[in-house]
C-alpha cells in the first residue's frame, strides 16, 4: 500500500477565499510554509489528519469543514466531475470512491438494507482519530454532491459521529437530520430510495473522457500493488462476523480459486498473509477510532473468540489490544 498520497492543489484557494490565515495552518501543522508551492503535493495519513486539525483549530468559523465542502462546481475536481457525470447518487459514490486513492488516504463504504443507505469513510494506515473538520467536509461534500446532481434538496435520515461535537444544532441544521455522536463509526446515512436518485447532471460522454484518465492515474499509484489492494479491500469489505474465505474473494473477483492464488503468488504474497494484513488494518482502526469492546471487535474481524484476537494482535504490534488502545488514547 502507498504511504504517501496527494493533497489537492484547490484547498488552499478554497480556505483563502473562507478567511482561513493559511501560515497560521501549516506552522500548526508543522509543513513548510511553501508547502502548497511544491511540485509534489504528497504527504502522510499523519501529517494530512495534523493538516486538518490545524485548519479546524485556527479557523475561526466553528464548523470549517462544512464550508469547505460548499464548494462551486468549476472548482470541482476531475474525479468529483467524474462523479457528477455518472447515472444516479449511487453510482455517483461508487465512482468517487474508486479514484478517492488518488487524492486521500481513504476509502469509501457503501452499506445497503432494506431501508438505508450507509456510507462510511475509512481511513487508510490511520491511528489518531479523524479531525472534527475533515469528517464534516466528507460528509457534507457528499451531501453537495447528491444535491446538485440530482437537482433536488436530498437530505440524509441522520449523521453519527464517534466524538462528542460542540454546535450540534448548527450540524443538524446544515444536514437537516439528527445528529448522533458516541457512534461505533463516523457515517452518514440515506433513505435506501436516495442511491437510485437520477443525476441531472448525467455525461456519458464526459464520464467516457474521464474515466480512462482516472484509471491510468490509479495504475500509476498502484503500481504492482494494486491487485493485492483489490483483495484485500474485497476481504475488508465481506469481513463482519466471518473470516471471508478464498473461495468468496474470488467470486467476488470474477475469478477461480485457483487464479486468484497464482496472482497473489506472482506478487510475492499469499492470501493468508493478505487476510492477516487486512485484519491488522481493520483492528488498529477499530481500536483507535471506535467504542467497541474487543469481543465486538473481534467478531467483526472474523475470530472465533477475543483470545484468538488478542494473541493475533499481540503478534501484529507486540501489545495486547487492550494495552494498545490504552496507549493510543494516552497519546491522542
Amino acid at each position: 500500500m502507498k504511504r504517501q498520497f496527494r493533497i489537492a492543489r484547490g484547498l488552499r484557494g478554497r480556505l483563502e477565499e473562507l478567511g482561513v490565515a493559511m501560515p497560521a495552518v501549516l506552522q500548526r501543522a508543522g509543513l513548510p510554509q511553501d508547502f502548497f508551492e511544491q511540485p509534489s503535493l504528497m504527504v502522510s495519513t499523519d501529517a494530512l489528519f495534523a493538516l486538518w486539525r490545524a485548519i479546524g483549530e485556527v479557523s475561526s468559523p466553528p464548523l470549517i469543514g462544512l464550508s469547505i465542502a460548499e464548494a462551486r462546481p468549476e472548482r470541482f475536481s476531475p474525479n468529483s466531475l467524474a462523479a457528477l457525470s455518472a447515472e444516479n447518487f449511487g453510482a455517483a459514490v461508487s465512482q468517487l470512491g474508486r479514484y478517492k486513492q488518488l487524492t486521500c488516504p481513504e476509502e469509501l463504504v457503501q452499506e445497503t438494507t432494506a431501508t438505508e443507505w450507509r456510507v462510511v469513510f475509512r481511513w487508510l494506515l490511520a491511528v489518531d482519530a479523524e479531525p472534527q473538520a475533515l469528517v464534516d467536509s466528507c460528509f457534507a461534500w457528499l451531501l453537495t454532491l447528491g444535491r446538485y446532481g440530482s437537482g433536488t434538496p436530498v437530505t440524509p435520515l441522520r449523521v453519527e459521529y464517534v466524538q462528542q461535537r460542540s454546535h450540534q444544532r448548527l450540524i443538524e441544521k446544515h444536514f437537516g437530520c439528527p445528529v448522533i455522536c458516541g457512534a461505533a463509526r463516523n457515517r452518514i446515512v440515506f433513505r435506501a430510495a436516495d442511491a437510485r436518485l437520477p443525476f441531472i447532471t448525467r455525461n456519458a460522454e464526459l464520464l467516457d473522457m474521464l474515466a480512462p484518465q482516472l484509471e491510468q492515474q490509479l495504475r500509476n499509484v498502484h503500481g504492482e500493488d494494486s491487485f493485492v489492494m483489490l483483495v484485500r479491500r474485497a476481504i475488508q469489505e465481506r469481513m463482519s462476523g466471518r473470516r471471508p474465505a478464498i473461495d468468496d474473494i474470488a467470486r467476488t473477483l470474477h475469478l477461480s480459486p485457483r487464479t486468484l492464488q497464482r496472482r497473489l503468488q506472482e506478487a510475492g504474497v499469499t492470501f493468508q498473509s493478505v487476510l492477516d494484513e487486512a485484519r491488522h488494518q481493520m483492528a488498529r482502526y477499530y481500536l483507535g477510532n471506535s467504542v467497541l469492546e474487543l469481543t465486538e471487535a473481534a467478531y467483526l474481524l472474523g475470530y472465533e473468540d477475543a483470545n484468538s484476537f488478542v494473541r493475533a494482535f499481540r503478534g501484529w504490534e507486540g501489545v495486547p489490544p487492550g494495552q494498545w488502545r490504552d496507549a493510543h488514547r494516552t497519546a491522542s
